[in-house]
């Protein structure tokens, strides 16, 4: 005999047997007919080849055989059912979960911080790990579960995913204090005789700005390029390179670093920075449970 050709509710109802100690007390436990339950235990008698259960004044005795499944069918059922019932329910306050999510580098500067702020007090056992979704096959380890969430512009995650709108971005100019451009207000010709420093962020939204600039034949004399945002405050602060970035970006620079910016003189269009999760654990607690907490504190 093998495993398959064994039904579950056929264990169920053998522990129940041995709990109740009659056909009675065993339908009465499981919400079932006593005709019910004397055809299970039939079942379970032509397959083990054994009575399991013989009558007497005392009820259903078990036989040696049943006795000896006894512990290990027990076993069993208690570790599915604590499996099931764990997967129902989330406790972060007690959890030792580790989360993945895939974001790029300014993804980190923005959700980063206020995100650990709130796992200190609401999940402390939590730990969380960020990836590269260019450094990864995305789509296929979101369905695999070995990553979460993620967020970004990522229209490359379509069929199968979720999606969750936090916020929408426009685009602006940074510049240290003093710079040219350092007004209210730039032109088109102010932009063109500036230098720039360009985030060549592959795998992402900002990427298409150069595409869109350059078909719409906007002439800039880029005299730096670099392939990510952490080293670009540091890099405008002593130059007078300009950036084409995020307001989000902007803000956070002007709050620490003390750069300035101002409105993007092309009307370069805003981005949507979603939250993506696979269809495969939209149910699941503890990923409803990370979700939530990025639309309580990050959706516009």
């Amino acid at each position: 005999m093998e495993l398959k050709d064994v039904d579950l509710n056929l264990l169920v109802v053998f522990e129940q047997l041995l709990r109740q100690g009659t056909v009675s007390g065993a339908a009465k436990a499981m919400n079932l007919s006593q005709p019910a339950v004397s055809n299970a235990l039939a079942r379970l008698r032509a397959l083990l080849g054994d009575q399991l259960f013989v009558r007497s004044s005392k009820g259903m005795l078990p036989t040696p055989l049943a006795l000896e499944l006894a512990k290990p069918i027990s076993f069993a059922l208690e570790s599915l059912q604590a499996t099931l019932s764990q997967k129902r329910s989330f406790d972060p306050e007690h959890s030792a979960r580790a989360f993945r999510v895939a974001m790029t580098d300014i993804g980190e500067v923005h959700f980063i911080p206020p995100l650990m702020g709130a796992l200190g007090q609401r999940a402390p056992g939590v730990t969380l790990s960020t990836v590269r979704n260019t450094a990864v096959d995305l789509a296929a380890d979101m369905s695999q579960g070995k990553i979460d969430l993620a967020v970004g512009h990522l229209p490359e995650l379509g069929s199968g995913f979720f999606q969750r709108r936090l916020f929408r971005q426009r685009y602006v100019c940074l510049f240290r204090p003093g710079h040219a451009l350092d007004k209210k207000k730039i032109s088109m010709r102010d932009f063109e005789a500036a230098e720039h420093v360009v985030v060549t962020a592959a795998g992402t939204g900002h990427a298409r700005n150069d595409e869109i600039l350059a078909e719409a034949g906007v002439n800039r004399r880029v005299r730096l390029r670099v392939p990510h945002f952490v080293a670009l405050a540091d890099i405008i602060a002593t130059t007078d390179l300009v950036a084409t970035v995020t307001w989000t970006f902007a803000e956070r620079c002007a709050r620490y670093f003390g750069l300035k910016y101002v409105s993007h003189p092309f009307a370069l269009p805003e981005i949507q920075i979603n939250l993506f999760w696979h269809a495969r654990y939209h149910h699941d607690p503890a990923n409803q449970w990370l979700r939530n907490q990025f639309v309580e504190l990050f959706a516009d």
